[in-house]
């Protein structure tokens, strides 16, 4: 394998990262156990099949060269080792309450920035696997495609063959310059006009703005889990009966549950309408970087103070369709994109900053992963329950990642836990908003 230079998104989520808010995916996995020494083999398979996974071994370095100073690689480990990314820990009866202890350790960033944390059921009839991986290594489907590569194998339909694009060198063809001149001029003229659309936009969705007390907080680099699950079915009533789509609905179970949860709180929603982020992945597979985080995203005010749940999701599905009718390179939510066009040497120095002011831009992640729909099995024991974890960004408190698996919706939930200690009656406020909105409908 050769060195690639970081993707300017990936340089980003390196530089960003500190101590207490570190800057990995997660996805806690819960699976069916055979036998109490179901997670002890568990942890053996994922150590040795680990070795097997190319993009497993790759650890990220510093890079000083000329036209890449301050930049950084993803390159082979020479002194890769399984045993340092795979561990077994003690038998408990809460999965969350260790993954949320795990989830506020940074990776170590010497090493391959993955970790996988085998955690045996004290019932002996259940495990978990909570997989973390650096959003610099992998973006949600690039993580995905690893967790993969140490599961069982699984039968895929065969795909067309594609062309191999030549891997990406550290210094570009100086030759060929010359000729690229004047695109280059216009695109550099194109991306000024968007980055002042997208200034612009990200102005105005601060007018007006009442922060939301509840999702903003000075860090404690302290971290709890919670996830929530229930039937894809019942979102499809919902979507049928009172239109949008599956991640409108989605979106709007989130408004309210926000809702539900701080007014039994104590705390007003008149007029509280908190900025959602929600990521649009721009990745295809014949991209130039094709490891590397190609995202976008679009900005909505969630409707928390629509008393009326029908209400709620109409308003996001209006917000959405004015997105999407926009596009994602356009707008408040499209600043990811603006990563491209900075120096690797300002990413470095930027970084802390940038990270900063994320309070600035947005409240609350709200983030979909895709899955796929085969059921997945570690050691011939079925994966039943799956929660993506999304990191949390400096002063924000919550953040939300939704995936469906084999019919199942599932809500993985992550909070700064000083500043959320209830992060339980959150998620139960997510169920209920479910059983609102299906009664709203007559369903």
């Amino acid at each position: 394998m050769t060195s690639h230079l970081l993707a300017p998104l990936d340089l980003a989520f390196w530089n960003i990262e500190s101590d207490r808010h570190p800057m990995h995916l997660g996805a806690l996995g819960v699976f069916g156990a055979h036998s109490p020494t179901a997670g002890a083999h568990a942890a053996d398979l994922l150590a040795a099949r680990a070795a097997a996974v190319p993009g497993l071994r790759l650890r990220i370095r510093d890079v000083w060269q000329p036209l890449a100073f301050g930049g950084a690689t993803r390159e082979p480990d020479p002194d890769f080792d399984p045993l340092n990314h795979v561990r077994l820990h003690a038998p408990t009866a809460d999965f969350h309450a260790v993954a949320g202890r795990l989830m506020e350790r940074p990776l170590e960033r010497g090493r391959p920035p993955w970790e996988a944390h085998v955690l045996p059921g004290e019932d002996g009839m259940s495990f978990a696997v909570l997989f973390k991986f650096h959003h610099a290594l992998a973006d949600g489907l690039r993580a995905l495609k690893l967790a993969a590569g140490i599961l069982d194998p699984v039968d895929l339909p065969e795909r067309a063959p594609r062309a191999i694009e030549p891997p990406r060198g550290l210094l570009p063809d100086i030759r060929k310059l010359p000729g690229l001149v004047p695109e280059l001029v216009k695109g550099a003229l194109s991306d000024v006009g968007r980055a002042l659309d997208i200034g612009a936009s990200l102005a105005r969705s601060t007018l007006g703005m009442r922060p939301t007390s509840a999702l903003t907080s000075a860090p404690s680099g302290t971290r709890r889990t919670a996830g929530v699950v229930f039937d894809l079915d019942d979102v499809h009533r919902v979507r049928k009966t009172a239109g949008g789509t599956v991640n409108d609905v989605l979106i709007a179970v989130v408004a309210g549950a926000l809702r539900r949860w701080l007014e039994e709180r104590g705390d007003s929603t008149n007029g509280v309408a908190p900025r959602a982020l929600i990521p649009v992945s721009r990745r295809r597979p014949r991209t130039a970087h094709p490891q590397g985080n190609r995202l976008s995203g679009y900005l909505i005010r969630l409707p928390v103070d629509e008393p009326d749940p029908l209400g709620r999701l109409g308003a996001v599905r209006s917000a959405m369709v004015r997105n999407k009718d926009a596009g994602p390179n356009r707008g408040a939510g499209a600043v990811a994109l603006l990563a491209d066009h900075v120096p690797a040497l300002g990413h470095r120095l930027g970084g802390p900053l940038v990270g900063q002011a994320a309070r600035l831009w947005f409240d609350i992640l709200v983030t979909s992963v895709p899955l796929p729909g085969l059921g997945l099995r570690l050691g011939g024991h079925e994966l039943r329950e799956v929660y993506p974890l999304a990191p949390l960004a400096p002063g924000q408190s919550l953040a939300v990642a939704i995936s469906t698996y084999r019919g199942r919706v599932h809500y993985g939930l992550v909070a700064d836990a000083e500043a959320v200690p209830d992060l339980e009656r959150f998620a139960h406020a997510v169920s209920a908003e479910v059983a609102v909105l299906l009664d709203a409908c007559g369903v």
